[in-house]
């Protein structure tokens, strides 16, 4: 019967891929193979592994990265090195960079064996950050911060039950994560899941979009057509920047809320629906409902249940968290590997307050990741974000006075001296005197 450990092999040798296979199964121990440093890295990412075993000399991305990565990555993970080209320098490297052992090939079932033992003694029950239960619990969204924390204790409450969520946030702070996050981690993830961005609709067709329509509606309606809500049935429909759509489809959503049933565009009859409904904005309903752009029951009827997604500036302990998500995703897919971000350039991503919010540290994460070569430093960073000088704006002056300061000025450089300033200002001592005495 297998062990609990699960261990990773990481080698471009079948052979000896083989081996160490046959060996650890001998041994009771579960393993996972990868003849690749991409390959291991996304069986890290997928799986739990209690040891990795990494040979050094691998082709485009050697065991040295993956040792680096998997310890910033998984620090409690132990890793064991095994490799056919020993050299001092090579040992000391890799336990530098965080390796338990170092095993020579060839090597014997019994060093393979206690060289497993003495790394996996090693192994502390901490969580990484990988393991965090806010990033396995909702999907993608990841944070440890309070603000983060109230989010997702939200969603944790209302997950199970179809009550109306309002969604309210800036642009860019990932509502749409969170309607999804809503979804998929509930009893009704396996129903559908229908996001509807409101703002990207023509107005004369959101009606038809989200409600349907039946044969000779409209101009154009050549047969019967169900809506997003139809398509929604038993799951969640997530209306997006909600405050864009008019009035008219407004008062039918009002409808929808209150009686749970739908009539398609041309239709005189009702159908009954079970829709969880989702609406999200970035607008402010409240000023709109003062303006009379937005209907003030419609707004109570959605806010049920409301949650406010924090800005980035307002979670700044989570940009780290954050930017090793997309330094994996853009690091693999543009380099092959994984690119780290040196001290400078990470305090410059904690200083800035982030506008555009996690949708432009992502944009810019994955321009650094294009520049950069193994390391972002801070000349990979955007402009935008490094140190501005705020220059105070010239103050509009008559010519009169503009003459004045400029005199002043050349005056207060040459010291008074009247003769020298004459000279620089191309005019005689009696003309400058005369404008002194004005």
């Amino acid at each position: 019967m297998l062990q609990k450990e699960n261990i990773l092999i990481v080698d471009d040798d079948i052979n000896i891929l083989e081996l160490l296979q046959r060996h650890l199964h001998s041994l009771n121990y579960h393993t996972y193979k990868a003849v690749s440093v991409k390959e291991a890295v996304t069986i890290l990412r997928d799986t739990e592994i209690d040891l990795l075993i990494t040979d050094l000399k691998m082709p485009e991305v050697d065991g040295f990265q993956l040792i680096q990565f998997a310890s910033e990555h998984y620090p409690n993970m132990p890793k064991l090195v095994v490799t056919g080209y020993p050299s001092v320098q090579d040992a000391l490297s890799a336990i530098k960079s965080g390796a338990v052992d170092y095993l020579v090939k060839p090597f014997t079932k019994e060093e393979l064996k206690q060289g497993v033992l003495k790394s996996l003694s090693t192994k502390t029950k901490k969580k990484t950050i990988a393991e965090s239960s806010v990033t396995k619990k909702y999907n993608e969204i990841i944070g440890e911060s309070e603000a983060i924390k109230d989010v997702t204790q939200i969603i944790d409450r209302i997950k199970d039950n179809k009550a109306t969520i309002f969604i309210s946030g800036e642009s860019g702070t990932g509502k749409e994560l969170v309607a999804r996050s809503i979804h998929y981690s509930g009893k009704f993830s396996r129903k559908p899941f229908i996001a509807v961005n409101c703002g990207g609709i023509p107005e004369n067709l959101l009606e038809s979009e989200l409600f349907g329509y039946v044969k000779g509606a409209f101009t154009g309606a050549n047969d019967n057509r169900e809506g997003f809500f139809q398509a929604a049935e038993g799951g969640t429909i997530f209306l997006d920047e909600i405050g864009n759509a008019s009035l008219a489809v407004q008062s039918r959503l009002l409808r929808v809320l209150q009686e749970k049933e739908v009539m398609k565009v041309g239709e005189r009859k009702t159908e009954k629906i079970d829709v969880r409904v989702i609406a999200a904005t970035n607008s402010n309903l409240k000023e709109m409902i003062a303006k009379k752009t937005f209907r003030e029951d419609l707004f109570y009827r959605l806010t049920v249940v409301e949650i406010n997604v924090p800005p980035l500036r307002e979670r700044k302990e989570d940009i780290p968290l954050l930017a090793d998500k997309f330094l994996f995703k853009y690091g693999n897919e543009y380099k092959d590997r994984y690119i780290t971000v040196d001290t400078e350039a990470q305090a410059l991503l904690q200083r800035y307050d982030w506008p555009g919010n996690i949708r432009e540290l992502e944009n810019v994460i994955q321009r650094a990741v294009i520049m950069c070569d193994r390391t972002i430093g801070i000349k990979d960073l955007p402009e935008t974000l490094k140190y501005q000088i705020d220059f105070p704006k010239d103050e509009l002056l008559s010519l009169k006075e503009m003459e004045k300061k400029y005199i002043q000025k050349v005056l207060a450089a040459t010291l008074n001296n009247q003769t020298k300033a004459a000279e620089i200002l191309n005019i005689d001592r009696k003309t400058l005197r005369s404008k002194i005495k004005e």
